[in-house]
């Protein structure tokens, strides 16, 4: 049995009214969204639910309205998306709460979807306010989330709903809690995580929880030379967080202690200025010249990171190699991808990974199909590799 309450364990809802937690916070521009994949995702749960006979009714935020109805915010323009990759028809109502709401809802019938109103319309979502929640679960009589992106956030409609209603995962959260309980929780071993972006800053408490749960831990782009610098290596111009050096002699020592092995890079790809195509060389880590900047690493890296993921089972990647935006910096980047994609193809490995520039980069390489599983969650994504408790998800967890 699952941990968590899933729509398995949810009996018939026919004729039931499902509030429907979905992430439509979408990219638009000029009133058009422009990369719809949160919606793509969210699509087979609402065919299931109206497939059973059930009125599905869609929760979501839009923006950052701060509890104010502005116009910029409205989900209004992506009904016409919705309904698009659904290939029916999809009301709205201008209010997810109160008689706009319930006149909606009364209105649809048994199978359609209807989209409510930006939840942050409203100042008691973001306070998690019982009088709000209350409101809004008295629109439902089930309750599903399939919003992992926001289930690091105590809200109304992510966690508050669910201790008013049944409340089940829907199928895309369901898939994502699987593929986290694999990737740390119960995850095959050995183990390997790759971090890697611009600034240990961000991710220290990451770093932290993770060489107490991985056996290799590949630590890579602007982060890297923090630690290069903490151990005496030169940095160049490099991006590098000096005053974090203790930081990160702190982080190699608890590794030590915890016997995860850390992998930096050895040899890096230098140039003097940040521009795709700038004129470059490969150095020694030991040997990175005065107006140099690290933006990439270098193939004797690359090898030994494969070499690594090689020995792994699973693979937890959080973060680029180097400066992959920009040619020809995204090389290491793009070639761990490939071995991680090619090894998890061929069943040798369970590959994760999630965040914002980490989907980016794994886009790039064109390895995203390959992978096992690519969190769109950024946020949530995060402060769960950083072992914090995610009040959305906990709210679902199956009573024992």
């Amino acid at each position: 049995m699952t941990a968590f309450r899933t729509l398995d364990d949810s009996g018939s809802l026919a004729g039931k009214r499902v509030l429907l937690r979905v992430d439509l916070n979408v990219p638009m521009e000029g009133g058009r969204v422009t990369d719809a994949t949160r919606i793509e995702r969210v699509v087979p749960t609402i065919r299931e639910i109206a497939g059973q006979g059930g009125k599905v009714v869609l929760l979501a935020h839009f923006g950052r309205p701060k509890g104010k109805r502005d116009p910029k915010d409205s989900l209004a323009p992506v009904v016409a998306t919705l309904s698009d990759k659904l290939g029916s028809a999809v009301a709205f109502a201008e209010d997810c709460v109160g008689p706009a709401a319930s006149a909606a809802i009364a209105a649809i019938k048994d199978g359609d979807v209807l989209l409510l109103e930006n939840t942050r319309y409203h100042a008691g979502e973001e306070t998690n306010d019982a009088a709000f929640a209350d409101a809004l679960a008295a629109n439902g009589d089930v309750y599903v989330n399939e919003a992992f992106s926001a289930a690091h956030r105590a809200h109304a409609s992510t966690e508050g709903l669910a201790h008013r209603l049944p409340a089940y995962a829907g199928r895309l959260m369901q898939a994502e809690l699987d593929a986290l309980t694999k990737g740390l929780e119960a995850p095959a071993r050995p183990v390997i995580a790759l971090v890697g972006g611009a600034k240990v800053s961000s991710k220290i408490d990451l770093l932290e929880n993770l060489v107490a749960k991985v056996d290799m831990l590949v630590i890579g782009g602007g982060m890297a030379n923090t630690f290069l610098h903490a151990q005496g290596k030169p940095v160049g111009k490099s991006l590098c967080e000096k005053d974090l050096a203790e930081t990160a002699l702190r982080i190699i020592a608890a590794a030590e202690a915890a016997k995860c092995r850390i992998i930096l890079p050895v040899d890096a790809v230098v140039a003097s200025e940040f521009k795709a195509n700038a004129a470059h060389e490969t150095v020694s880590v030991d040997a990175v010249p005065e107006g140099g900047m690290i933006l990439d690493a270098g193939p004797k890296s690359v090898a030994l990171i494969d070499a690594a993921i090689d020995e792994a089972a699973t693979l937890v990647w959080n973060g680029p190699l180097g400066a992959f935006e920009l040619t020809p910096f995204d090389a290491a980047t793009v070639a761990a991808a490939r071995h991680a994609a090619d090894r998890t193809a061929s069943g040798k490995l369970v590959s994760v990974a999630g965040g914002g520039d980490t989907v980016a980069a794994l886009n790039h390489a064109g390895v995203s199909e390959t992978f096992s599983y690519i969190s769109t969650a950024g946020g949530a994504f995060l402060e769960w590799l950083e072992g914090k408790t995610l009040p959305g998800v906990e709210a679902l967890r199956a009573k024992s």
